[in-house]
């Protein structure tokens, strides 16, 4: 839904690649990573976090504002809550009418988007860097004063409930695996329940409970900004001020608690689905606690088994045995692994013609799957994972004006508070060895730790009317 996509990577990056590829195979470890990201990261009084990472490469700003508040931690019996108000948020506010933000955006050259993730709902804009205080101010605007009226409530429960309708309940594979996997996989409610909502919970939001949101979650002691581009930090600094400086901050709630369980066993969950052409299935395996040596083994591990053509997976059921026409996947579906702050799954899905077995298809992942986990992995295939991930990540950095750079130091800062960490990850990558690869699939990579959702095409006749 909101993979990031792979753009472009700069000349030093390049180079240190091309080095790796022609190195002897009896290489054992990535050399050390050149690349380096400024960043500047203060907070306001009023405890905004603020991260700012110069970069004059184009005339161009991409200014991002992130709120700690994503699908996980919505109110409870109030599923959707969390996107709805991301909706809320384009609706006017004290000096900007309905739809004027977007307005603005576009008739100053410029881009802009929004999006709820599983723990924050973030905004951006990528504009001509001489429109950064007018980006600013507008920001600033909706954050101090969202014009939250019940005419505004009312036309987005409508526009929210066409939506979930469109891209769930009337759409081939709707929610698959995004949605389906999470509910399967968690036990604890906050990473269990429907994401997108429930229609009723929807539809039965009351204009208090509305404000009573905007005024607890979307204050500035809630939320980072962050900036990449054509800025001249002083300068920036000294709009951030003037226009941030004087929101007042909230009491936030406690942070509930999102831990899961150890899974001991693996579950099993079918769906039938009437619009599905053919069958699907995804499984998805509990992922290490972030920033652990476990969790960057595992990036390495998605790396190996579903990234690329040379991926396990894909060579196994595509090349191998024919079982389906494509792989999908990875760590956040919605994201990458650096975006997201409660437990995530690593995640693998397929579609299938109804001749072949579900079994022979879990049966093919198992022999791409086992082999990491009966023996230290060659290091030559880890070093190509290596290569893998850092090529994607440099990649990412580069998406959409700058986005996916500002997306992982908004998250760094929102999650660790420490938006730097953006410039040690080569390092963490680099500390994983074959053992640890091994003692990752082993715990990891399990069946008992594996959650896997079937969808079985359904009678024609079964599908929903709304």
């Amino acid at each position: 839904m909101y993979r990031k996509v792979l753009k472009q990577a700069g000349l030093a990056c390049l180079a240190l690649l091309i080095a790796l590829v022609t190195a002897p195979a009896s290489v054992a470890a990535v050399p050390p990573d050149p690349f380096h990201v400024p960043v500047e990261y203060y907070k306001l009084p009023n405890g905004l976090r603020v991260v700012l990472s110069p970069d004059h490469t184009a005339p161009t700003v991409c200014i991002g504002v992130y709120y700690h508040i994503g699908f996980r931690i919505e109110p409870r019996d109030r599923t959707g809550f969390a996107h709805l108000f991301e909706h809320m948020m384009f609706q006017g506010s004290a000096n900007l009418g309905k739809m004027e933000f977007i307005k603005l955006v576009q008739s100053n050259g410029g881009i802009l988007n929004g999006s709820t993730r599983f723990d924050f709902t973030n905004y951006f804009e990528v504009v001509p860097s001489n429109k950064l205080e007018t980006m600013l101010w507008a920001e600033a605007d909706r954050m101090n004063g969202l014009a939250v009226t019940d005419d505004n409530l009312k036309n987005q429960q409508g526009v929210v409930g066409n939506e979930v309708k469109v891209n769930v309940l009337n759409a081939p594979y709707g929610g698959f695996p995004w949605i389906d996997l999470p509910m399967a996989a968690n036990s604890n409610w906050y990473n269990a329940h429907n994401f997108y909502g429930d229609l009723t919970d929807i539809e039965s939001a009351k204009l208090d409970e509305v404000k009573k949101f905007f005024t607890t979650y979307y204050a500035p002691n809630n939320a980072v900004l962050a900036i990449v581009g054509d800025i001249d930090a002083p300068e920036a600094k000294k709009l951030i001020a003037k226009y941030f400086g004087g929101i007042k901050s909230a009491q936030l709630p406690p942070q509930p608690d999102l831990t899961e369980p150890r899974q001991e066993t693996e579950k099993t969950t079918v769906r039938k689905d009437p619009l599905a052409p053919r069958p699907a299935l995804a499984v998805g395996y509990h992922m290490p606690e972030r920033n652990t040596p476990e969790y960057y083994a595992m990036g390495l591990i998605e790396q190996m088994l579903i990234e690329g053509d040379d991926s396990l997976l894909r060579q196994e059921l595509v090349q191998k045995r024919g079982l389906t026409d494509s792989i999908s996947g990875g760590i956040n579906l919605l994201g990458d692994m650096f975006d997201y702050y409660g437990p995530m799954l690593l995640v693998a899905d397929v579609r299938f013609d109804s001749a072949t077995k579900p079994e022979s298809v879990l049966e093919a992942m198992d022999a791409a799957i086992e082999p990491l986990r009966q023996k230290p992995v060659d290091p030559k295939l880890l070093d190509r994972a290596r290569i893998k991930e850092r090529s994607s990540r440099y990649d990412a950095f580069g998406q959409f004006g700058g986005f996916g750079l500002m997306d992982t130091l908004a998250s760094f800062a929102l999650f660790d508070d420490n938006p730097a960490r953006i410039n040690s990850l080569s390092t963490e990558f680099d500390k994983v060895t074959p053992e640890l690869i091994q003692k990752t699939a082993q715990e990891y990579l399990r069946p008992t730790n594996r959650t896997v959702v079937k969808i079985e095409p359904a009678p024609k006749d079964a599908a929903p009317k709304q």
